[in-house]
């Protein structure tokens, strides 16, 4: 992308919505790429859309042990990753005024959302820092800085991502790792389906009560744009909502 080298990347949520568009528009790109999922049907299918250059490695980013030793289970021509993308996430349960709902529901949003986000960062960095490259990207989201009434448990994930990013760039600024959040507003995916456990009906409906909504590839154009930008420029935070919110 920004060099010659074929680039690595390491994409988390890969088999579907915003990471399956990411993972795309980076192999598009000549990269190769870990395809990180728990969702094995769906990986296997995915990587066998791309073809040549992926390693699906099936991930379950709330298991610890699992995370921390990732990078031993890729083949060693995958293991130096240039660019780490956190996508995954969901909001199960969500959308429920916060002393009604599940505290474990709500344990499992920021066990995923943040801490899961934490631990594949703490596992990929320390090899960029030693490399003195990579772009790490933090799919955050407009929740992160807003208040949205019966999302607490979502938002308060969010703005941890939002802030972590924001701590590790301070801790960065004297290496070449460029630290990129990007803050989605409401797009086309599954994570309102899996909120609502699988009702795809009453997901329709939410998305036809805003009229419009981003699509899954509208993010992955913006990743490429941040990725695209010369070594000395850093797009910090973007916010990318539909044209018809604020």
């Amino acid at each position: 992308m920004n060099d010659d080298r074929q680039r690595i990347a390491f994409i988390t949520g890969a088999a579907s919505g915003i990471g399956r568009a990411v993972c795309l528009s980076l192999h598009g790109k000549g990269c190769r790429i870990v395809l990180a999922d728990r969702e094995e049907d769906s990986l296997a299918v995915l990587a066998g859309e791309l073809g040549a250059g992926v390693f699906p490695l099936h991930l379950d980013i709330t298991d610890g042990n699992a995370v921390a030793t990732c990078l031993e289970r890729l083949p060693p021509e995958f293991r130096d990753i240039d660019i780490l993308v956190n996508n995954a996430g969901h909001d199960i349960g969500g959308r429920t005024r916060f002393d009604i709902g599940s505290a474990d529901d709500w344990a499992a949003i920021i066990e995923t959302n943040l801490i899961g986000l934490m631990r594949v960062t703490r596992a990929i960095l320390p090899g960029m820092v030693e490399r003195g490259r990579g772009d790490i990207v933090n799919m955050s989201s407009i929740s992160a800085i807003r208040m949205v009434p019966d999302q607490a448990p979502y938002s308060a994930s969010k703005a941890g991502v939002h802030m972590l990013s924001d701590i590790i760039r301070g801790e960065l600024a004297e290496t070449a790792i460029r630290v990129i959040e990007i803050l989605p507003g409401l797009t086309r995916t599954n994570i309102v389906a899996s909120r609502l456990r699988g009702d795809e009906e009453a997901a329709q409906e939410y998305f036809e009560r805003f009229g419009m909504a981003l699509d899954p590839e509208d993010i992955a154009r913006c990743v490429l744009f941040a990725l695209d930008q010369p070594p000395h420029v850093q797009i910090a935070q973007m916010f990318v909502v539909p044209t018809n919110r604020w």
